[in-house]
Formats: structure tokens, sequence, C-alpha cells
């Protein structure tokens, strides 16, 4: 009996023509764009309308800063301080690690004026000072999270959970990067190592792993297994990469798999990568004057090295440049770790180099086309956190803390927001997670409801179904 027209006729078989099929449309997609010079995952479109900036260098502070003691000065907590909490402000609250009924703490330093804007600020922030007018302050931030891990990613990710694309990651696939010798999205790790979310804060979830951050490292290989190893010369290297990039293109063509498209594109990158990142990350090449002004050591891991090559990055047209600096999270266990020892010394290892990079960024024509950004994963609470009667510390805190911005698109010199007396609820103007997001992206010409990436049958974008602009710090 002839089975032929039957076997045509099974599922498996219906699936497995239509499998080939919808691999050839793929294929002939990747090489369509391959041919039109897009990069790899590319969005078929670039800015939504005219940018404002077309960097970014994100300061972001792992630990979450106490706000209550660089930016918004309480008078209340000083009259209150050492009293137990109102009750109503504990009715149904949950802490990490705060128990029972806990006192209030007024802030052990003093704040002061600065600036024409009259802005306030703590003086363990001397450097900072100088550019309060050029800065936008924002007291009225607030978040969804107060354990550090879900929070730093929901901060990077607009989600709480990791296998989401980064901020950096959607701007990679919006606008692609500017230098086809260097990744569009870089990461600077520095400071002490906290709990935290790690390196998925930088991921690129379900997006084409392409436009995942990089990071650099400043002391040592600035990028592990870029260098040749020891008995491989460039040329060997090079039809190494030929070869391997010939094989990879064969299973392209083979599965048309859009991932072996990213690899290719990383092998290729990597190979440029030798010559491009020696030269970046020698920052002993720039004058000692800027070297001083900055506080660098060069070969040091520090946040200052960090800050003078993210300036060097985005001379070279890196899109995000994103630095971490570890260590804000001050609980009051011990001196590593508390308002009164600790928290000095985060500020003395980050205040001059982040004023220096304000500084180098106006001076070489360079911020009117950077948005800074600076800030936490969440704030910390008015009452204390006693774990040790000899030191000081602060529980966390999602719902009131401050970033602050500078750069193109920028409000300079305003302070928006306005929490409690004791600092503990947002009174006006609450700024969203979501909504910060919506602000970066717009400065970048992005409208982030038009951002959007297939994935398991729906759209996704950053800032989920929620998101509005902060225009009160926009020029």
């Amino acid at each position: 009996m002839n089975t032929e027209h039957l076997r045509q006729s099974t599922r498996r078989h219906f699936l497995g023509q239509a499998g080939v099929g919808l691999g050839s449309i793929a294929l002939s997609s990747l090489l369509a764009r391959e041919t039109s010079g897009a990069p790899a995952g590319a969005a078929p479109s670039g800015p939504h309308f005219p940018p404002r900036v077309k960097n970014v260098i994100y300061l972001f502070m792992a630990g979450a800063p106490s706000q209550l003691d660089l930016f918004d000065p309480k008078p209340a907590l000083d009259r209150y301080h050492d009293t137990a909490a109102p009750k109503e402000l504990l009715a149904g609250e949950r802490f990490a690690f705060i128990k029972g009924v806990p006192n209030l703490l007024a802030s052990p330093y003093k704040f002061a004026k600065f600036g024409q804007s009259g802005a306030d600020l703590s003086t363990l922030l001397p450097n900072l000072s100088r550019h309060v007018d050029d800065i936008a302050f924002v007291r009225s931030c607030y978040t969804d999270h107060f354990n550090h891990g879900p929070a730093q990613i929901f901060m990077n990710s607009g989600h709480q959970i990791v296998g989401r694309p980064s901020l950096g990651s959607w701007l990679m696939y919006g606008l692609g990067s500017a230098n086809r010798d260097l990744p569009g999205f870089v990461v600077l790790v520095s400071g002490k190592i906290d709990p935290g979310a790690g390196a998925s804060c930088w991921g690129s979830g379900f997006l084409p792993t392409v436009h995942q951050g990089v990071e650099f490292r400043t002391k040592g290989e600035p990028v592990p297994c870029v260098a040749n190893p020891p008995g491989v010369s460039p040329s060997t290297r090079e039809r190494s990469i030929q070869t391997l990039g010939e094989l990879n293109k064969m299973r392209l063509a083979a599965v048309g798999d859009p991932e072996i498209d990213a690899r290719i594109d990383a092998y290729e990158m990597g190979f440029r990568m030798q010559t491009s990142v020696p030269e970046l990350a020698d920052i002993s090449s720039e004058p000692a004057s800027v070297l001083q002004r900055y506080g660098v050591k060069p070969g040091q891991r520090s946040f200052a090295n960090n800050c003078l090559l993210a300036r060097r990055m985005i001379e070279r047209g890196v899109r995000f440049v994103q630095l971490y600096h570890r260590g804000w999270d001050h609980h009051g266990s011990n001196a590593s770790d508390d308002l009164m020892h600790s928290l000095p010394k985060m500020c003395r290892q980050t205040d001059q180099a982040t004023a220096a990079l304000l500084d180098d960024l106006r001076q070489r024509g360079l911020l009117d086309e950077t948005l800074v950004v600076w800030g936490g994963e969440f704030g910390r609470t008015p009452m204390y956190e006693v774990r040790d009667v000899k030191f000081l510390g602060r529980d966390h805190h999602p719902r009131a803390f401050t970033m602050w911005f500078a750069g193109g698109g920028i409000r300079p010199g305003v302070t928006m927001g306005a929490t409690d007396e004791l600092g503990y609820h947002v009174t006006e103007d609450p700024v969203h997670v979501h909504d910060l997001h919506a602000t970066i992206l717009h400065l970048l010409g992005i409208d982030h409801t038009r951002l959007t990436y297939r994935h398991q049958g729906r759209d996704f974008r950053l800032t989920d179904v929620h998101g509005s602009l902060v225009t009160g710090i926009l020029a």
C-alpha cells in the first residue's frame, strides 16, 4: 500500500516542513539586515524624535545611600531624636531588619545651602557642592522593593525578577552603538562586595546577547580573554576568527538562530578590541593635572579611575557607561557599615571624582550631549536600626529617596519633590522607577511606550505598562 500521502499529512511532518520554512524566513531577514549594514539584533528604527543627549553615564551607588544624611535635611528629626517613631508611621509596615518600635535618628551631619539655587547638601559632599547649580535633585523617588537584590534588578530592568533586559540593553537595542570597535554598553565596578544582584543588573534578558553590558576591569587585563595567549600572533588570531566566523555562518544558515549572529559579532568585536581597549584603558596618558583632579592612581581599582574611564569612553562613542560603586549599605553593625565611619569614607571615595567628572565633561563640551545620573536602589529609614549601640545605622527604605541628574536636557539648579517632616513618605511630585526610565529614554529620543520587543507571544518594554515623564527636571 502506498502510504506516502499519509506520511505527508502527519502533524509531525507538517511541523517539520513548517519549521524549515520559518527558518528560511528568519535567515532571509538576518541576511537582509547584514547586507544593509545594521548591527546584529538592532531595532528596525532609531530615535523616535530628536534626542537631547547622545550618551549616558549612570553612577549607581549600590547599597542605597542615606538621603537623610546627604540630600534631604529634616529639622524634625533633630527635635525628636531618640524618641519612639510614631505608631501611625509603623502601622502595617514591613522592614528588612527593624523589629519592634524603633527610635528616630537625627543626622549626625550638618547641612548647608549652596549655589544660587540654594540647594541643601550635606557637608560630607564639599566637591559636589560646587555643582548644585548644574544639577536637578529629585527628593521624591520611590520603588517597590526593600531588599537589595530585587531592588537593584528593578532599578536597572524595571522588573524585580532576573531575566528582563537592563536599561543599557534597551538603549543598545533601540539606538545601537556609535563605535564599532568598542561595546556600546560598558560596566565598571568598584568598592567592596555587598549583597546584591551582580551581573544580572546589566544583562540583556530576552534581547539578543549582543546588547548586554560588557564589564571592564580597571586593574589587570581590562577585558578577560581579549588578549592573545602566549605563542599566538595577531595574524594567527585573525585567521582563527575568520575560520570560526565561517563555521558559525554555516550553522546560522542551517538553523537560522539569531544568537549565532550575535556570537559572530561578539568574536569580531573581541578581535577589534585588542587594539581599541588598551589605548582606551591607558589613563596614564592623561595630563597629570587631570589625574590629580579626579584623584586617580593608575593601576588601582577605584571609583576615581572609573569616572575618568567613563569620560574617555563617551568621547569614543560608547553609548551607555554604568559605574557601580558598592558599599553604601549602612546598617550600623560595625565601623565598616555605619553612618559615622563608613558613610564619610564612601563620600571621600566618590565626591571628588564625581565633581571632577562634571568639570571635565563641561570643559570638553561633552556635558550638553551627556546625561549623568546618580543614585542607588532605595533610601534609608529615619529610624535607628540598632545592631550595636556603639554604631549608627538605618534600615532599607523604598518609600522615599533622592537621586540627581545633570547634563543635556536637564533643568539645572532645581530641587524637585518633597517628603514629610520625618522623611518617611513622599508628599510632593512622586517619581517611580518607571518614571525615571521613561525620562532617561525620552532624553535619548525614545518614546518608552514604543520601544518594544516581542517575546513569548507579547510585546515587552522597559516600563511595562507604566511610566510618565518627570517633566519637573526637563529643560
